[in-house]
């Protein structure tokens, strides 16, 4: 007997072999005695087991074995076999199904022919293959012989009998050329053969199908997919305390009591500033992040004071708005588009009634011109561009897909690659939820509010009577956007547009005979409430 270093640790099971006419799993129809059973096996250069099996079964008897194609070796251990190229001549027939390998013969002489896969497994020093088989039934004898590619084939331990109560086995040897030589006679129901061979290393492939069913499997809770997650968890909880402070900083850019002082004085004159130079449109986007129909309309205001438009009343309920000046580099993006939504070129003149008809004011330009402006200044975030979180994002969920199918397919804990995806989305939406306004935006709308505030609390009586209708009329846009135009106008009710010599305001006509503001009080709203619906289309760009 040959015996390699490491001997028959970890023994394959091979519950298939028609040389033992039975498997783990008992006949359900016992034959009679009197059966024979003469077995050819050649264990393959590939590892595959081929068998050739003649049964006799006497006139009055019959045959059938089951074998198991599925083991169960232990709790959390099953071994898979596979059985292939079956064929039969003679009165018996074999099929696979349902996890069964089943060999049924009649009265006569049956020949099976078939393949058995996934036998062999290395253990330190050697290869190894079991047979134990286990009789459902009386066997007259058994004559069996197994040759293989490596003529130092040996037997490791061979037993026969009844479980717990097993002998050696009376005749079974190797010969000089490797060849296994196995006979049995009178074997009893319940006996088992069981027969360890062992190999040389490398003597053939190592196919054994053990698994594990205990074992994670690729998509498994195992170490590297705990940490991988606890360290998403962290970057999420990192995620979500950035995005709470940042949209607590933005929420309290309009809260507070300080005031700026919108006057600044020269001498004994007086002037009307803003803060960084913002205009009315886009004070009133960082104000509440949206493009509403008010702020188009204070642009318009803010145009008409600045001496590019002209306003007369007709009425009521309908103004013509009447080109001054063209628009020049003294404009901003936005500024040209409202003037241009009002008077395309070649119109000089054109009444609110007209600009109410179908189609005839577009305010999505509009709109769109007055983000991309407040864009270009830094203080404002256009989410619908792609930036360098989209792209993170989109790299990292890339990248988590191709992790996932790569360790599921090799070493497991594909979960990592799911975990890096997950990361990767949670970047993509992370912008979804960031305030509009940048850090700079975030300022200038705390000191438009105070510059709202210090309006409030501003009286005519401040302001010299030479200024007084210049700065009134350059702080109504930023008082309209806040729809406080009525308090600023009350404030200056008194004023006296002709005290500068020329009679009414300088920007909005019908009221030239007047002394005071206190018609243009009443009549001013209508016109904001007009241009409002010029440009009420919804429909934010930036959202």
């Amino acid at each position: 007997m040959l015996t390699f270093r490491g001997g028959a640790v970890g023994a394959l099971l091979l519950a298939t072999v028609g040389l033992l006419a039975t498997a783990p799993i008992a006949h359900t129809q016992p034959a009679p005695s009197g059966v024979s059973i003469i077995a050819d096996l050649k264990l393959s250069r590939e590892g595959v087991l081929e068998v050739v099996e003649q049964v006799d079964v006497p006139a009055d008897g019959s045959f059938r074995m089951s074998l198991p194609l599925r083991l169960q070796v232990s709790d959390d251990v099953e071994r898979y076999f596979k059985v292939t190229d079956v064929d039969t001549k003679g009165a018996g027939t074999a099929t696979v199904a349902n996890d069964q390998f089943t060999i049924e013969a009649k009265p006569g002489t049956s020949t099976f022919t078939y393949s058995v896969h996934n036998l062999v497994n290395d253990v330190p020093g050697s290869q190894v293959f079991n047979w134990l088989g286990v009789m459902g039934s009386d066997i007259a004898s058994i004559s069996a012989t197994l040759i293989s590619p490596s003529f130092e084939m040996g037997i490791v331990d061979c037993k026969l009998g009844p479980p717990g109560n097993t002998r050696p086995c009376a005749d079974v040897k190797t010969e000089v050329d490797g060849v296994l030589h196995l006979e049995q006679t009178d074997l009893k129901k319940g006996d088992a053969i069981d027969l360890t061979l062992q190999l040389p290393p490398g003597s053939v492939p190592s196919n054994a199908d053990v698994r594990d069913t205990s074992a994670a499997g690729p998509f498994g809770i195992t170490t590297p997919v705990l940490v991988s997650f606890g360290v998403l968890l962290l970057a999420l909880a990192g995620l979500v305390a950035f995005v709470l402070r940042a949209r607590r900083q933005n929420a309290a850019a309009g809260t507070g009591s300080t005031t700026i002082d919108p006057l600044v004085r020269d001498g004994e004159r007086v002037q009307f500033t803003s803060p960084d130079g913002v205009l009315p449109g886009e004070a009133g986007l960082l104000l509440d992040e949206h493009v509403d129909p008010v702020d188009i309309a204070a642009t318009v205001v803010d145009l008409a004071v600045r001496r590019y438009i002209w306003v007369t009343p007709l009425g009521e309920t309908d103004w013509r708005i009447t080109r001054v000046n063209a628009p020049d580099d003294q404009l901003r993006d936005y500024e040209k588009a409202v003037y241009r939504a009002l008077l395309p070129d070649g119109t000089d003149g054109v009444t609110i009634t007209e600009l109410r008809a179908p189609g005839r004011v577009q305010s999505g330009p509009v709109r769109t011109a007055l983000v991309a402006d407040a864009v270009t200044r830094g203080t404002f975030i256009d989410r619908r561009r792609p930036g360098l979180t989209m792209a993170l994002g989109g790299a990292l969920i890339v990248g988590g897909v191709v992790a996932t199918v790569a360790l599921a397919l090799t070493s497991g804990h594909a979960l990592v690659g799911v975990a890096i995806a997950l990361a990767g989305i949670a970047t993509v939406l992370l912008p979804k939820y960031l305030p509009v306004r940048t850090t700079h935006g975030v300022e200038l709308t705390g000191q438009i509010r105070a510059l709202q505030r210090g309006l409030e609390s501003t009286r005519r009586e401040q302001v010299p009577p030479i200024d007084q209708e210049t700065v009134f009329s350059r702080a109504l846009p930023f008082m309209v956007i806040g729809g406080r135009a009525d308090n600023w106008i009350r404030a200056f009710r008194d004023l006296n547009p002709s005290a500068d010599s020329q009679p009414g305001l300088y920007w909005f006509g019908g009221f030239d005979r007047d002394r005071n503001l206190q018609r243009f009080a009443g009549h001013f709203p209508f016109f904001i409430t007009a241009l409002e619906g010029l440009f009420s289309t919804a429909g934010d760009p930036h959202r």
